[in-house]
């Protein structure tokens, strides 16, 4: 029998990558955990599980899909392209494109989501030209919400099945940000010393979502367990009987599980670190949601944190 194992970088690239193009980070993230998994096509089923979702669920409509973890794909051809090194977007600079088949409010919602990160990182997302070889594509597939980890060779799609993935823009946020080479904060090598998992809880067949990556091949970039990530799970994914699948160890924390209204500080420092951009400060308040509307912190931070980020810069 075939083993697959899959070995990443930061990212994942899909082979014949040109790495004079890209940026390889030393650091490596390992998908093997996940094994084939990730490698896929997109699922109508899933879309129509995307369609029961509404913006009163207690989950998010990413914990819906029928993929690795919920909303990783890999296309199917990549199954023949794996590389041990994987590269992230040179100089921090996405190309993308967006579908025509978009409501306005849709594509205001997605490129709010880019303008976050403009805002608080030094990640550029800006329209593809034609020169462009390697870029995103955001599709209204009717597949549900899922993107691929890291940079792609070529064309990559990101899919936000609308209206459901673009009704809160930290959907969007969270899939761009699979798109840059992060995984799921729930899946951490050391998630056990911070939540406990009920697998009694979790539909059959859907346990693989919650495997944990090894110890040593994702980097937290000096970020502890963030259950305020907008790459964090809410308390009910793949919940077969409506109870918590994920119950943290502090139960202060379990309100601030699966928010979709911004970056937490976390995000902020993990994504301006793997890029290399420390001018970007997150700001003093561990629990401040960066991007968020009214109520929430737009004000990017100061303070002493804002005055040791721009010493480092």
């Amino acid at each position: 029998m075939l083993k697959v194992v899959v070995l990443v970088s930061v990212f994942f690239a899909a082979v014949f990558a040109d790495d004079s193009d890209n940026e390889i980070d030393s650091r490596s993230v390992d998908l093997s955990y996940l094994g084939s998994a990730i490698f896929g096509t997109p699922k109508e089923s899933s879309g129509k599980k995307v369609e029961e979702w509404t913006e009163n669920s207690p989950f998010n409509p990413e914990e819906l899909g029928e993929y690795a973890e919920g909303d990783i794909l890999f296309p199917e051809q990549g199954r023949n392209g794996l590389v041990s090194k994987a590269t992230r977007w040179k100089d921090g600079v996405v190309p993308y494109e967006i579908s025509p088949y978009y409501s306005a409010n849709d594509k205001q919602i997605i490129k709010k989501a880019m303008e976050i990160y403009h805002k608080y990182t030094c990640i550029k997302f800006r329209e593809r030209k034609s020169s462009d070889s390697d870029y995103i594509a955001i599709v209204n597939g009717n597949t549900g919400c899922w993107s691929s980890v890291g940079k792609v060779k070529g064309r990559q799609e990101v899919n936000l099945q609308s209206p459901y993935c673009t009704t809160k823009v930290g959907t969007p946020m969270h899939e761009l940000m699979h798109a840059l080479g992060f995984v799921h904060e729930q899946n951490r090598w050391e998630r056990d010393d911070f939540v406990s998992i009920a697998w009694q809880n979790i539909k059959r067949g859907h346990e693989g979502n919650f495997k944990k990556a090894e110890k040593g091949s994702t980097d937290g970039y000096g970020v502890k367990y963030d259950y305020r990530s907008v790459m964090h799970y809410s308390p009910t994914a793949f919940t077969v009987n409506g109870q918590a699948t994920i119950i943290p160890k502090d139960s202060s924390k379990n309100l601030k599980m699966g928010q979709r209204d911004g970056f937490s500080r976390g995000d902020i420092i993990k994504i301006n670190t793997m890029y290399g951009c420390p001018n970007k400060p997150p700001g003093d308040d561990p629990d401040a949601i960066a991007g968020a509307g009214p109520g929430g912190n737009g004000s990017g931070g100061g303070g002493l944190l804002s005055f040791l980020f721009q010493i480092v810069n």
